[in-house]
């Protein structure tokens, strides 16, 4: 069995105005600094004395940013894992949430994210499945517990494939930033042990 820890990077300036997806320049505010830190605490106290653990991260800075403390922290350096980056969002890419409303792709998007697809972007069922594969190369390894630092939606994509759901319940599920939800996989299965945990707050 692996276990594996799901953190949400920090809070930034655009959030919940602006559809960041993989713009460049999205950084954490001095909120999400804050919370990073705090997270990074909580879970160096949770993995006291676990040997090799490992931290992977999505390439995007605010990912990067947020797994800094952890692995200082942890005395880790944190490995890159492209499966983890955010949804490629194509031309919503870097819009105001306002400026999105009423557009029936949207509506789309937001309703049916089993088959829907942003313009030019990435579908919610590939962004499952790439990091569905990360997460079975992980099961099938077994070994100590992995932290996999990423963002919203991926989270969710990852925990509705253990939990055996569709993509179309995404937003049953919460990911806030700086939150940490957490499964256990073996290969060909997995449970969710807990979902969108606080630990900065």
């Amino acid at each position: 069995m692996r276990r594996v820890s799901f953190l949400r990077h920090g809070s930034h300036d655009r959030l919940g105005r602006i559809l960041c997806g993989r713009m460049p320049g999205v950084s954490l505010s001095e909120t999400g600094r804050a919370e990073a830190r705090a997270v990074a605490d909580a879970l160096a106290r949770r993995f006291a004395g676990e040997r090799g653990l490992r931290i992977l991260s999505s390439p995007q800075p605010r990912t990067r940013e947020t797994a800094a403390p952890l692995e200082r922290a942890l005395g880790l350096a944190a490995e890159i894992a492209p499966e983890l980056d955010e949804i490629a969002y194509g031309d919503w890419t870097g819009k105001a949430f306002a400026e999105l409303d009423g557009d029936p792709a949207w509506t789309a998007w937001n309703t049916e994210r089993a088959s829907a697809r942003p313009p030019g972007g990435e579908s919610m069922a590939e962004v499952q499945s790439r990091v569905g594969g990360l997460l079975d190369r992980l099961a099938g390894e077994e070994g100590a517990p992995v932290i996999l630092v990423s963002h919203g939606d991926p989270i969710r994509a990852a925990l509705l494939k253990v939990l055996g759901l569709s993509l179309d319940a995404y937003d049953r599920i919460v990911a806030a930033p700086a939150s940490c939800s957490e499964a256990e996989l073996w290969p060909g299965g997995g449970r969710v042990v807990s979902i969108n945990e606080r630990l900065a707050g």
